[in-house]
């Protein structure tokens, strides 16, 4: 693997170099939609694993899935194979709206002790040098909308941010700040930054 190449990993059978690239930040911050820019310029997305979940477990009738043991390990699980998936693609680029490392930020936000799942996913991801070094980190922009998934104040938000910003450090991982900003200064912030790499 060349330095000009990072952690890209070869797909066996196409023989293109795939990079996975995380976005992450706090609730809210208008990651999501900065997703969705990037999938409507035609680059490969993974959507966020721990909003599904929560859909699920609340359509059937847990209103706090966040309560439940095996929540954190069904996100990672979720996670995983998502992103396993995504590789039978040959894309160049992949944009992942979350990691398990946000997960584990979500563990210490709640305050609860990382799971066997996610830590057993946490350790694959670090070996196998699964996503890209480079982070980009989607930084808030003032304020909060709640959902059914999304139960989190903006006072919260912020310490969350700091529990992400935090997590992705303690593993090595570089943060790309991506300030509050219009969308499309967003996106192109993030498709320059890639192509530059």
């Amino acid at each position: 693997m060349s330095p000009a190449t990072g952690f890209c990993l070869l797909s066996r059978r196409s023989g293109v170099h795939m990079r996975r690239y995380i976005l992450t930040g706090a609730p809210g911050s208008g990651k999501t939609a900065v997703l969705r820019q990037l999938e409507i310029d035609g680059y490969a997305v993974v959507e966020e694993a721990a909003t599904d979940v929560i859909a699920l477990r609340q359509a059937l009738g847990t209103q706090e899935p966040w309560r439940e043991p095996a929540f954190l390990d069904d996100i990672a699980d979720l996670q995983r194979r998502r992103q396993l998936s995504a590789d039978t693609v040959a894309r160049p680029v992949t944009f992942f709206d979350r990691s398990p490392v946000c997960t584990l930020a979500l563990s210490r936000h709640l305050g609860v002790p990382a799971a066997t799942g996610l830590r057993t996913e946490l350790d694959r991801i670090r070996v196998a040098r699964v996503y890209e070094p480079s982070v980009f980190f989607v930084r808030h922009q003032g304020s909060v909308r709640p959902t059914a998934a999304r139960r989190i104040s903006f006072e919260e938000s912020l310490v969350f941010e700091k529990t992400h910003e935090a997590a992705y450090r303690e593993l090595g991982f570089t943060l790309v700040e991506v300030p509050a900003a219009p969308l499309p200064v967003r996106a192109a912030l993030i498709r320059q930054a890639v192509d530059a790499r």
